[in-house]
């Protein structure tokens, strides 16, 4: 098949993907017209609020200005980034949007298109050509059988598109970011893989569902090495990457050990229980028949989901380390990801 010819095809899917995510837009999301609380609409606007009005050191701190029971911030710097610059963007074209406490249950018809077009906005910038670069390294064939068996799917899945697009979130950056980093790793860019992988991480914490296999890809690769010397070097950049990128994003909270403690708190909430929500994970299912949740202590509950995850993961990151070809990377990637879903603490649904 002509080059040409798969260009038009790919512009054609690209063009269909955004398109339905568009018409996905158009109805309402979860909680709408729901008060007190409105839902996870609510939720993301509330950050803009918070980010826009209030100073680092008190985003996920708890003040006369920050209710964490109202929506409180739960996700990592980079997510309270982002509210920020959408915080800017929203108060410069109207600030009723993120007035602090006034713009709480804002449902115009305005502000609702804003809010879409940002998740929009962030499908065709980040998420759709996440998609397309990873398909382009992983996939060897550029045809039109491979096209719609791979990519297709892929940027037409209905679980991202009714989440994202439809109930309200922004898994896309996140997920994005992840596909990047992936992509990067497979064609041995292994530097930018870790930089950009660390960077999805730090915009939702469920990104470490898919740290196990990464850590164990990238550290394989230090092995590789043939000098001792060599196998230093590359360990050292790949951790060094790592560790100052979450240095420059933690900056704000790294004053103390009290406002890191006060970040960690709302990122690994245990006091929440093994979930909240209903999701279908193995606790979840379990807890119909035996209220495992009422019988354990929350303390008691996170150590056994670890135990168990542990059990699970382990040996598909051990088989990794010592057979390192990237199917069993993407496989790894896959499988370590849905025991973190099946038996970890506090999976939410949106995982």
């Amino acid at each position: 098949m002509k080059i040409t010819t798969i260009n038009s095809e790919l512009l054609a899917a690209i063009s269909a993907a955004i398109a339905v995510r568009a018409i996905v837009s158009l109805y309402s999301y979860s909680g709408q017209g729901k008060p007190p609380m409105y839902g996870d609409y609510e939720a993301q606007r509330h950050w803009q609020e918070i980010t826009t009005n209030l100073e680092p050191k008190d985003w996920y701190r708890n003040t006369n200005d920050n209710d964490l029971l109202y929506w409180g911030l739960d996700y990592p710097p980079i997510t309270a980034y982002h509210s920020y610059l959408l915080g800017i963007i929203a108060n410069k074209y109207n600030e009723s949007f993120v007035d602090l406490t006034k713009s709480r249950g804002v449902e115009s018809e305005a502000h609702k298109i804003f809010m879409r077009l940002s998740v929009l906005f962030a499908d065709i910038v980040i998420y759709l050509p996440a998609l397309i670069v990873l398909y382009l390294v992983i996939v060897n064939q550029q045809s039109k059988k491979s096209l719609l068996v791979y990519l297709i799917p892929m940027i037409l899945y209905p679980g991202q598109i009714l989440i994202d697009n439809g109930h309200f979130q922004y898994n896309n950056i996140s997920l994005g970011l992840f596909l990047f980093a992936i992509a990067a790793i497979c064609k041995e860019k292994h530097y930018l893989g870790a930089f950009v992988y660390t960077l999805a991480l730090n915009y939702k914490q469920m990104e470490l569902y898919h740290a196990f296999p990464i850590f164990i890809y990238l550290l394989r690769t230090c092995f590789d090495q043939k000098s001792y010397s060599q196998k230093i070097k590359n360990f050292l950049y790949i951790a060094g990457i790592v560790v100052s990128t979450f240095v420059i994003l933690w900056l704000p909270w790294l004053g103390s050990l009290s406002s890191i403690l006060e970040v960690v708190g709302r990122l690994f909430p245990i006091g929440r229980g093994v979930f909240e929500d209903k999701v279908s994970n193995f606790w979840c299912v379990i807890n119909v028949v035996y209220k495992i949740k009422n019988k354990l202590l929350n303390q008691q509950m996170a150590m056994l989901c670890l135990g168990v995850t542990a059990a699970f993961v382990l040996p598909l990151n051990v088989h990794l380390f010592f057979n390192k070809r990237k199917e069993t990377f993407l496989l790894s990637l896959v499988s370590t990801a849905m025991a973190f879903y099946l038996f970890s603490f506090q999976v939410r649904f949106i995982s």
